[in-house]
């Protein structure tokens, strides 16, 4: 039994020992990673061969949505412009028709007016006030 344990304890050791040199390994590879990352030796020129076709993709994407964006900015805008000249014309039009509904009602008025005898006028100009002392 002794050697059973005497075994166990020998291979637990290695283990300890193993993930130790683990964690010290990764460490190391972290560090190094970092360092690398500082003087720009991450990114090579054989990353940027590898990967061309890719970085040039993303290139074209980002090109591309700020293409779209561009454009719909412009729409926008013109939407604007057309929505406020659209209720410009709007509020022309109901001048005109109100315009036109009382030159209508003035017309059937003076119709009426002329059908019965009744000698009424349609005044271009508003009554005069006339005071006592300008005679």
């Amino acid at each position: 039994m002794s050697l059973v344990r005497g075994g166990q304890k020998s291979m637990a050791k290695e283990k300890k020992n193993k993930d130790k040199a683990k964690k010290q390994n990764s460490k190391s590879v972290k560090l190094s990673l970092m360092k690398d990352m500082r003087y720009g030796r991450t990114l090579s020129i054989e990353f940027f061969r590898k990967n061309a076709w890719l970085l040039m993709i993303f290139v074209v994407a980002i090109l591309s949505l700020m293409g779209l964006r561009y454009k719909t900015k412009t729409k926008m805008e013109e939407i604007k412009k057309l929505t406020t000249e659209l209720q410009r014309a709007q509020s022309s039009k109901l001048q005109e028709k109100a315009a036109y509904m009382s030159l209508i009602r003035e017309t059937e008025m003076q119709k009426l007016v002329s059908e019965h005898g009744l000698g009424l006028q349609f005044q271009e100009f508003p009554p005069y006030e006339i005071s006592l002392e300008d005679l």
